[in-house]
C-alpha cells in the first residue's frame, strides 16, 4: 500500500515510518484485493497534541480514521485502528450481501421445492419413525444423465482437435474400438490415452 504523508513531515523519522508501514501492511491485506491502494495521512500539531487523519478508499467508500495524542506513535495507532475497524465492518457487510449470487439462490430454491409424497397406504407403527436420509427428513433427488443425447463417436484425431480449444482432457466414445476413451494433456506437452 502506498502511503502519502502531508503536513508536519519532519517528525516522521525513518524508524517511525518503518514501524507504521509494518502496521499498515496488515490493513493492506484486507484492502489490496482490488489492485494498488493509496492511504493519505495528514499530520497536524496543535499545542502539544499530534492530530493524525488517515483516509483510504475501499469499495467506493472513503474511510477516515482520526487519532489525537501527545505521542505521535500512539496517535498513528489510534487512526489506523479506527480505519481497520471500518474496513472489517464494510468487508463483512459486502460479503453478506454479495456472497450469495442470484444464480446460486435460484438453484437453492429449486432444490428446496421438492414434490410432496402421497401418504403410504400402510398404517404407521407407533414408536418407529422413518430415518431421515439427508438430515431434513426428505429423500434425496436423483438426476439421470442422458449420455446418448447429442453424442457421436469420435476418432483420436477429432479428440486432438477438441483439445486445441485449451481443455486439459477430453472424454469421448472411440469410433474405431467402440469404447470409452479419455485423452489427457501431460505437463510436458505430450498426451496420455486411457481406453476402457
Amino acid at each position: 500500500m502506498k502511503l502519502i504523508v502531508s503536513g508536519k513531515t519532519q517528525e516522521f523519522t525513518p524508524a517511525l515510518q518503518k514501524k507504521f508501514d509494518t502496521k499498515l501492511s496488515k490493513l493492506s491485506k484486507f484492502i489490496e484485493q482490488r489492485g494498488e491502494r493509496e492511504a493519505h495521512l495528514t499530520h497536524q500539531v496543535e499545542r502539544h497534541l499530534h492530530k493524525i487523519e488517515l483516509s483510504v478508499n475501499f469499495y467506493d467508500h472513503s474511510l477516515v480514521g482520526e487519532g489525537t495524542d501527545s505521542d505521535l506513535d500512539t496517535a498513528l495507532c489510534q487512526a489506523l485502528e479506527k480505519v481497520e475497524k471500518q474496513v472489517v465492518k464494510l468487508r463483512n457487510r459486502w460479503r453478506d450481501t454479495h456472497r450469495d449470487a442470484k444464480t446460486v439462490r435460484s438453484t437453492k430454491e429449486s432444490w428446496d421445492e421438492e414434490p410432496v409424497e402421497a401418504p403410504s397406504p400402510e398404517p404407521a407403527k407407533a414408536g418407529k419413525s422413518k430415518p431421515s436420509v439427508n438430515g431434513q427428513g426428505k429423500k434425496p433427488r436423483i438426476f439421470r444423465v442422458n449420455y446418448d443425447e447429442d453424442s457421436k463417436p469420435m476418432t483420436l484425431e477429432e479428440a486432438l482437435l477438441e483439445m486445441e480449444a485449451g481443455t486439459n482432457y477430453v472424454v469421448y466414445r472411440d469410433s474405431d474400438r467402440d469404447c470409452l476413451s479419455v485423452l489427457l494433456r501431460r505437463p510436458d506437452g505430450h498426451y496420455d490415452l486411457i481406453e476402457s
